[in-house]
């Protein structure tokens, strides 16, 4: 089942100031958890994603890992810019509303974007019933996220500047100074640096005290940044502070 969601991820505010509540595991993130029930094992899977497609090759991968077991449970939440999430669940044989949705209210509980989860089942010869799968599916997942570092996203102008050559290893320096990561390329006409911030009339201020009002600033497009918010505790998302509100 694929669909997007109006409601816990919605779409993003429309501001180059990012948003806080969506929140994401760290890039190459992979964590494993295994649980046992009434002798069936449930092998859970998490990772980051940045498509549906990623999502979807991570799951082929698991089925051609172990080919033999039962099921192969799976639920993935992936960001869309400026746009509603999309959604995926499937229970894999399961009984319908028992697998794949549970664990996808797990991740968005946290709420974890740009996520798959997989939970692989081998049978142990007793019937769970409903309950006992939704706890089952959901648990695996809860525990396998424990501990887990938890990122935020914030999407900020890209700006653009040029600098002379014979000041430009000054003026880096000074933005770096003021919180200003500059990605500098040397060109004929000067150093032409991108500087990625939502300070945008901070900036603007700087680079002109700095250059006598020669030098300005452009906005040239956007990108995301991420850093660290918290980690998963005891099931729910702790920011650094220990609060945890996610507003």
């Amino acid at each position: 089942m694929l669909f997007r969601s109006p409601s816990v991820y919605g779409p993003k505010p429309a501001t180059y100031n990012g948003w806080v509540t969506d929140l994401f595991l760290p890039a190459g993130t992979v964590l494993h958890h295994e649980i046992e029930v009434k002798r069936s094992r449930f092998l859970a899977e998490i990772s980051r994603v940045s498509t549906p497609e990623e999502a979807r090759l991570a799951i082929d991968c698991r089925k051609d890992e172990m080919p033999d077991a039962r099921h192969h449970c799976t639920a993935f939440a992936v960001s869309v810019l400026d746009s509603s999430p999309l959604l995926h669940s499937s229970d894999d044989g399961e009984p319908s509303g028992t697998a794949g949705r549970p664990m996808l209210e797990v991740l968005r509980g946290v709420p974890l974007l740009d996520t798959v989860a997989i939970v692989t089942r081998y049978f142990g010869g007793t019937l769970l019933g409903t309950g006992g799968l939704v706890r089952a599916y959901s648990d695996a997942v809860k525990e396998c996220l424990e501990g887990a570092l938890l990122l935020e996203r914030h999407i900020v102008p890209v700006w653009e500047t040029v600098l002379p050559h014979a000041d430009g290893g000054r003026y880096l320096s000074e933005l770096a100074g003021s919180g200003f990561t500059a990605e500098p390329e040397y060109e004929a006409e000067g150093v032409r640096a991108r500087i990625s911030t939502a300070r945008g009339a901070e900036l603007a201020d700087l680079l002109a005290r700095l250059s006598s009002g020669k030098a300005s600033v452009e906005q040239i497009g956007r990108a995301t940044i991420e850093t660290p918010w918290g980690t998963i505790t005891g099931g729910n998302a702790v920011r650094r502070d220990g609060n945890t509100a996610r507003t």
